[in-house]
């Protein structure tokens, strides 16, 4: 059961489906996601209280769930994080929940690695380790998992594709270090954290953290673009200033899953060929 497939829910549904598993994927908007043999497609609104107490229909017990669903901002323009409201919903029927949140959650610490306690500072990262508790102290459902991943980024989604739209700013002088992790790697971490019994909570990157202004100087010559403008720090949102070097090898280790793309140097360039495969994201 994937609750909010997208970016790198459908890919964790691609790869599940391929070695035979069958998948139930939630959105919004299901006609919106691909049709693929024996992928299940359900309506769900998060948001909606009639929506979600239907969610217990759709999971059989032992289901094994993955949550992956941000925060979002409500009508009146604040924050809301729907996590603990579905785990409530949920109830004791799933057989294990993997909750995708994120390195945002380390707020301004700069090295981060398994050992390293969450220190949230901001609405957001307060909301998002609010949702980790939420799933972390739950009973009944199994060893409850979850990944923190870094920035995210694969084909049509990253610096490289902020920069061919003219959106992308350094912060500052571009020293602040940058972590990251491809979006088929993080696939392959969740299927086998949703296939397996280990518990915990691990953040996961690449093995190349790199300073913002060597990453576009790296996508300026592979695209033939100029290096994008600087902007004060103030100018930018709180989750464009991070100074975060991240060490997810632990994970890695943990699941049995090496990283194909351990760096950007081979990951933005497999990003550009899968575009040019699957030129309609």
């Amino acid at each position: 059961m994937i609750l909010g497939c997208g970016f790198t829910g459908r890919r964790v549904a691609r790869l599940l489906l391929a070695r035979g598993v069958e998948v139930t994927a939630t959105s919004r908007h299901p006609e919106a996601l691909p049709a693929l043999p024996g992928l299940h497609r359900v309506p769900l609104d998060v948001l909606e209280f009639d929506s979600l107490r239907t969610l217990p229909r759709f999971v059989p017990p032992g289901a094994r769930v993955l949550l992956s669903i941000p925060s979002v901002r409500t009508g009146g323009g604040g924050l809301s994080d729907p996590t603990p409201r579905v785990m409530e919903a949920l109830g004791r029927a799933p057989g294990r929940i993997v909750y995708l949140s994120t390195t945002g959650v380390y707020g301004r610490q700069h090295l981060v690695d398994e050992t390293t306690a969450p220190h949230p500072e901001t609405e957001r990262e307060r909301l998002r380790c609010e949702a980790e508790r939420a799933v972390l102290e739950t009973r009944g459902s199994g060893a409850p998992f979850v990944l923190r991943p870094a920035a995210i980024y694969g084909p049509f989604r990253g610096v490289h594709e902020r920069m061919r739209r003219g959106e992308f700013l350094l912060a500052g002088e571009g020293a602040n270090v940058v972590s990251r992790i491809f979006v088929d790697d993080l696939a392959r971490l969740v299927a086998e954290a949703l296939s397996c019994d280990v518990a915990g909570a691990y953040p996961a990157a690449d093995e190349e953290p790199c300073e913002s202004r060597e990453l576009a100087a790296f996508c300026s010559r592979l695209l033939g673009l100029p290096m994008p403008d600087a902007a004060p720090l103030e100018r930018l949102p709180e989750t464009r200033r991070a100074h975060r070097r991240v060490d997810g090898r632990a994970v890695c280790r943990l699941l049995g899953v090496p990283l194909e793309y351990a760096s950007y140097r081979t990951g933005i360039p497999e990003a550009l060929r899968q575009e040019t495969l699957y030129p309609n994201p």
